[in-house]
């Protein structure tokens, strides 16, 4: 079992950089594939970004190149550094990890473990 703890996020202006960060406790987390994921119209969960084992990273089109997936193995620590946010960025972001190693998929049904989630909210 992984247990997954997000923080970070509030309340942020648009054009703004804040970083999110996933404690994980459990067995075997360094060799997990890790993601975050939020809520978009008529999908629970969206993919955002994902992070295999050997950091090997995939991005949602609509955040490639603003957001950033990073681990730190030695803190157990998952982190989403998110840059010139938008509007509608607004969500409650989770942390998400999968038993495999690499990412087999960005569907939320591909991952495992979910965190509670924290939110963000830009305004405008």
């Amino acid at each position: 079992q992984v247990q997954l703890v997000e923080s970070g996020g509030g309340l942020v202006q648009a054009g703004g950089s804040p970083g999110l960060s996933c404690a994980a406790s459990g067995r075997n987390f360094n060799s997990y594939a890790m993601g975050w994921f939020r809520p978009a119209p008529g999908k629970e969960r969206e993919f955002v970004a994902a992070l295999s084992w050997s950091r090997n990273t995939v991005y949602a089109k609509s955040v490639k190149g603003r957001f950033t997936i990073s681990r730190d193995k030695t803190r157990n620590t998952l982190y989403l550094q998110m840059s010139s946010l938008k509007p509608e960025d607004t969500a409650v972001y989770y942390c998400a990890a999968s038993r495999g190693p690499v990412v087999s998929g960005t569907a939320a049904t591909d991952f495992d473990f979910w965190g509670q989630g924290t939110q963000v909210t830009v305004s405008s």
